[in-house]
């Protein structure tokens, strides 16, 4: 998809400060990509899409998950926050012509991760969660650790947002769960061997 053409689309249909928080993924997702040898263009149509169905009705967007099959109907026993990841992937197919199978997959698990993540949907997540704008517990020691480590930035992203959900006593996602034991595990076994 066409830069242009994918900014004119967010800026209809983000609110103002959206609009700029994902100006600043997209700043952040390239220079991860470019760090970590990944697409840079499909990066940047990955983030400037991410929050393309931020605003969407919830009853259209429960419509969506409730009638696509692709979509997992899981969520709507969720955080409705958690649905304009697969529901935007779903509509920047169908309504943008968006056809990469690396970009839609890097829209739809931005907000959750999932197993078996590739490279560009850690680093689309990691841009939405360590953009310059965000300011929470524990987000500059996974700035500090996205200069050295993908893998480990997005493990402790993940740990970091279970415990916020946890310490609120909300549900979480289970894509978050596997998302978070499959970087550990890969954490630990890639510190393992560096020991050796």
């Amino acid at each position: 998809m066409d830069l242009t053409q994918a900014w004119k689309v967010v800026n209809r249909v983000l609110k103002p400060e959206r609009y700029e928080h994902t100006v600043r993924v997209v700043e952040t997702a390239v220079q991860l990509a470019e760090q970590y040898n990944a697409d840079t263009h499909k990066a940047q149509v990955a983030s400037i899409l991410h929050d393309y169905a931020k605003y969407r009705d919830r009853e259209e967007m429960r419509r969506w998950i409730e009638s696509d099959k692709r979509l997992p109907k899981d969520l709507l026993t969720y955080h409705h926050e958690l649905w304009h990841g697969p529901v935007g992937a779903l509509l920047a197919e169908k309504e943008l012509g968006v056809r990469d199978s690396d970009i839609l997959s890097a829209i739809a698990c931005h907000t959750t991760g999932k197993k078996h993540m590739k490279r560009l949907d850690k680093i689309v997540f990691l841009a939405d969660y360590i953009e310059p704008g965000r300011k929470f517990p524990g987000v500059e020691e996974v700035r500090e650790t996205a200069a050295q480590d993908l893998d480990k930035a997005c493990m402790q992203a993940s740990r970091n947002t279970i415990q916020f959900l946890l310490s609120k006593s909300q549900t979480v996602y289970p894509d978050t769960f596997h998302t978070y034991n499959e970087l550990i595990q890969r954490v630990k076994k890639n510190e393992m061997e560096g020991k050796k």
